[in-house]
């Protein structure tokens, strides 16, 4: 490899941060963004960290972006794993056939991309501990998405192992990775004295004249500044200097092409082919070149590139010594010649029919049906390996290259769905423009509108289009795909649910659902009636949820459908166990863009249920999935629940702090539905601990229909709430309002927690004479499944008693709710409960902190899983983290919990498991 050390004069910092990296890497790992223009010296950066980590005994490992792989699922990803892929069999089953399948290894069902690279994380993680490990990875700018998401999901998770992760890209390209906040390096132009120095050091022999012209011309760019003195030696000055002054990157391409041009024949054959086919080997390569020149060529005609500093031959590989190089020689060989070359390459991979057909579309210059065809197989190949970007690129080239309108149309739209799928919605909105122009089908424009409507980010806000949706999803009922029927009324009825549609509306998607010819307890059909009309179809629901027996073994999709289709109709204390079951399930699968989705809804029915720890350790994983699979309505939506349990328990600095960042974020994006769910966090621990007029001016907005936060459904979150805010702030009117539309409500759906919260609050509007029965009724029987409202409810028991001047009754109650509040860890609500107690005369102890206060909610949630026995890495599997990982979290928690071994966990867990 060649090591273009002189280019990195003037980059003294940038090599100190590099030492840094790699001689700490024994303690802990890291990842860095090199960033810089075309030629600034990022390839000779990452070949100096190559040079220091061999001297440091590191293992290095790497791989490179190229225009042509682009399009090509894994490529990147499968030259930077060839070292160790012998080593596959060593992962668990699940990651060892995920990884398998995406690299081509075996056929079988695609698995989600987080499990590939879960897998790929572990495979060179179990590498690094036998040594140290640096990937390199250039020009990844270019690398194909698939290879992208992987590499990104490694970057956010190698603090904590033996690994350094360099990045090197162009400027303005590869925003997938600055999505994952990776540290990163920029490199600017050289400064003068540097220029100088580097200058002096490659082309001593240059007069001052042309010394300033070249300094001029470079402009601190290295690369520049090494290669048009050569460019004199062979052409003069004009070969770089011209009239109109060009870009730099195009002066350097005229310059390598120049050189290029000296050549043999065989030589430059040997330099396309490699350069149309940046991961071809050498033996490829040679067999390529031999067809395009129709004799044999050997590795000795390569022998006049190498001396012209062109590229390097390392065993089996071809390196270019700059990108530019690659493009100089691509972009001067003439059309004929590159189209051979791209034909022989074609019949080289005969053997591989998705790189082979690639080759044979780029040599076209018309429509071709049999090459559409086959690309449009190695798109359904692509999407069986967990590649849909890759499935898309290869749809959108099919189309072009389709002679048949109806085709292209086609293709197009099911270019579009997949890009919608991705997030990429700039280019699915280009899909759709190509595809309107052309013929197509009812079936096919119907599904291209619903496409439009249901990808509009206004879906989860606003009923203005909700009522086009849900009739476009009621015409594709009348097409015989009852599963994509399905999938338009549960995109239409979510529509409904946050939304805020007429009930004309909700009756038409409700009667498109129910004349499919699906079971009437099939979960997506419940989905779609709990989330299109709650009110009307709440009781059918829960008692058909209720009537069921899902095994939890089952598909977690459809254990995740029908608790989702529960917490639409409120039936918290049913959703939660299926969804708990679908989050194990799909957490096995590796579907973590559906897992951050099923974690947000358990831990919202958590939170109604006052399982605090569960709801914590849920939100939390759920924001931090959510934003790494691009979701971020649903990152807020778990840290709204965050902030909704920050308030139960009294910290309000950080549930104000969470609401704040949460409404600053859905505001400009017009996201008002999930407005509601900012009021209600905020609104919610101001009630529980007696700030009335502030809980209630929070929660009456998301009962108006007048304000932005208006949302109706999380208003009945909240109506028991308003009901003892409104009693208790000199809106007795307001109270009795709120309490009248539980009462329907809960009538209407029969749900038990609203039935619940019913019961909670009808006592804190009765008179003297009456409230004492309900309170004892609520206590009774009502509120057992609801701690938190028990809770309260003893608390404003007690508080009434006093007010009765039957104070040595009152300590009963304030003693119970004091003993709750303890045990949910609800420290301001218990504090509440002790002065209660001291303005009564008994005094209490405060409670002694246990381990869930000492542990982050990642933490905690590690702590029990492996208190429950499981492994290192059988924890990892589960969380999505490495096994050395998991041991170093495990081993900072110990001195918080004060033990000092695996064995103790248990023990100190079940501690305050047992005093909860």
């Amino acid at each position: 490899m060649l090591t273009e050390r002189p280019q990195l004069f003037g980059r003294e910092r940038e090599l100190a941060l590099l030492s840094s990296l790699l001689e700490d890497i024994g303690a802990h790992g890291g990842s860095l963004l090199v960033r810089g223009e075309a030629g600034i010296g990022k390839s000779a950066l990452l070949a100096e960290a190559r040079r220091r980590a061999d001297q440091l005994g590191l293992r290095v490992l790497g791989t490179s972006g190229a225009p042509f792989e682009a399009r090509m699922p894994f490529a990147g990803l499968q030259r930077l794993l060839r070292p160790v892929v012998r080593e596959i069999g060593g992962l668990p089953e699940p990651q060892r056939a995920a990884l398998e399948v995406a690299l081509g290894m075996r056929a079988g069902p695609a698995a989600d991309i987080f499990l590939i690279a879960l897998a790929a994380l572990n495979l060179v993680a179990d590498r690094a501990g036998e040594a140290p490990l640096l990937l390199v990875v250039e020009d990844a700018h270019w690398l194909d998405a698939a290879t992208l998401d992987v590499l990104a999901f490694m970057a956010r998770r190698v603090e904590m192992e033996p690994i350094v992760l360099l990045f090197a890209a162009r400027d303005g390209h590869a925003p997938h990775l600055d999505e994952t906040g990776l540290r990163e390096l920029r490199l600017d132009a050289l400064d003068d004295a540097s220029a100088n120095a580097l200058l002096e050091a490659r082309a001593p022999e240059l007069t001052q004249v042309l010394r300033r012209r070249v300094l001029d011309e470079a402009g601190g760019n290295p690369l520049a500044l090494v290669e048009l003195p050569r460019a004199l030696d062979s052409n003069g000055l004009a070969a770089v200097s011209a009239t109109a002054p060009l870009p730099m990157p195009e002066r350097l391409e005229r310059a390598f092409a120049g050189r290029v041009s000296e050549l043999p024949a065989a030589t430059r054959s040997l330099l396309l082919v490699a350069a149309l086919d940046e991961g071809a080997g050498l033996s490829e390569i040679l067999t390529a070149a031999s067809l395009v020149e129709d004799r044999p060529v050997t590795v000795e005609d390569l022998a006049p590139a190498e001396a012209a500093r062109l590229v390097s031959v390392s065993g089996q590989a071809v390196r270019f010594r700059h990108h530019l190089v690659r493009a100089a020689i691509s972009q001067a060989a003439a059309h004929s010649v590159w189209q051979s070359a791209h034909r022989a390459l074609a019949e080289t991979y005969a053997a591989d029919p998705d790189r082979s057909v690639w080759h044979r579309a780029a040599a076209l210059t018309g429509p071709d049906e049999q090459v559409a065809a086959d690309l449009e197989a190695a798109a359904e190949r692509a999407l069986r390996r967990g590649a849909p970007a890759g499935a898309a690129a290869a749809l959108e080239r099919a189309a072009q290259l389709s002679d048949s309108a109806s085709g292209r149309g086609r293709l197009h739209v099911r270019a579009a769905e997949i890009e919608f799928e991705l997030g990429r919605s700039d280019l699915a909105l280009r899909h759709v423009a190509e595809a309107k122009s052309l013929k197509l089908g009812q079936e096919e424009r119907t599904r291209l509108r619903f496409m439009l409507e249901a990808s509009d980010q206004g879906s989860w806000s606003g009923g203005a289009r909700v009522a086009a949706l849900a009739e476009m999803a009621n015409q594709m009922t009348s097409a015989d795909e009852t599963a994509l029927a399905l999938r338009s009324l549960l995109t239409a009825a979510m529509g409904c649910w946050w939304g805020n549609p007429t009930q004309e509306t909700r009756d038409l998607v409700v009667a498109a659902v129910e004349r499919l010819q699906v079971p009437d307890d099939d979960p997506a059909r419940l989905a779609v009636l709990a989330w299109a009309d709650p009110v009307r179809r709440g009781a059918l629901v829960i008692d058909r949820i209720a009537r069921m027996t899902p095994d939890a073994t089952g598909d977690p999709a459809t254990l995740h459908l029908v608790g989702i289709a529960a917490t639409a109709v409120w039936a918290f204390d049913c959703s939660l166990g299926l969804l708990t079951s679908a989050v194990d399930g799909l957490r096995a699968q590796g579907r973590l863009g559906l897992l951050a989705q099923a974690l947000v809804f358990q831990s919202w029915a958590a939170f109604h249920l006052a399982r605090e720890t569960l709801a914590d350790s849920a939100a939390d994983e759920a924001a931090r999935l959510a934003r790494e699979t691009g979701q971020s309505r649903w990152a807020l939506a778990a840290d709204l629940a965050k902030a909704a349990l920050a308030g139960e328990r009294g910290d309000f600095d950080t549930a104000d702090a969470l609401a704040d960042r949460a409404e600053a974020e859905l505001l400009p994006i017009g996201a008002h539905a999930m407005l509601s769910l900012v009021q209600f966090a905020r609104g919610r621990g101001a009630v529980a601990h007696q700030l009335y007029s502030d809980g209630f001016d929070r929660l009456k907005r998301i009962l108006d229909p007048r304000d932005v936060a208006y949302h109706p459904f999380v208003g009945a979150w909240a109506l028991s709430d308003l009901v003892e805010a409104a009693a208790f702030s000199d809106n007795v009117d307001h109270a009795r309002r709120y309490l009248r539309q539980l009462e329907s409500l809960a009538a209407q759906t029969s749900g038990p927690f609203l039935r619940a919260t019913l019961s909670y609050a009808r006592p804190l509007l009765a008179s003297d004479d009456n409230a004492e029965e309900l309170y004892q009724a609520a206590l009774g029987t009502g509120l057992s499944n609801w701690p938190c409202y028990r809770g309260r409810l003893l608390l404003n028991y007690g508080r009434w008693l006093r007010r009765q001047r039957r104070v040595a009754e009152s300590r009963a109650p304030l003693r119970a709710a004091r003993e709750n509040f303890d045990a949910l860890a609800f420290v301001g609500l218990a504090e509440a409960a002790r002065q209660e107690l001291r303005a009564s005369g008994e005094t209490s102890v405060r409670r002694t902190p246990d381990a869930r206060d000492h542990l982050t909610p990642q933490e905690l949630q590690i702590a029990q899983l492996a208190a429950s026995g499981l492994s290192n890495r059988e924890i990892g599997q589960r969380l999505y983290l490495s096994p050395r990982t998991v041991g170093s979290h495990l081993y900072r928690m110990f001195p918080k919990l004060g033990i000092s071994s695996r064995s103790e966990l248990a023990g100190v867990l079940s501690a305050a498991t047992s005093a909860s």
